[in-house]
């Protein structure tokens, strides 16, 4: 469960973060997938901080989550 919260973590985090430099510097094209979804046209940035912090908040949470090896 820990390394699946990690994962999780860690793929919301990378989508904030490219999202963010898509908006900001126009690089990473294919990875802001923000932009993919209609409903968020033009917040686009706010929604790249909010997956970046929801990644930060779940790595964050996965620390206090017993692997399989701390059993």
């Amino acid at each position: 469960m820990k390394k699946l919260l990690e994962g999780v973590g860690a793929t919301l985090l990378i989508a904030g973060i490219s999202t963010i430099v898509h908006e900001c510097t126009g690089w990473l094209r294919l990875w802001g997938i923000v932009r993919y979804i209609g409903f968020l046209k033009g917040y686009e940035i706010y929604a790249g901080i909010v997956l970046a912090v929801m990644g930060v908040a779940v790595l964050i949470a996965s620390d206090s989550v017993k692997g399989e090896s701390e059993k």
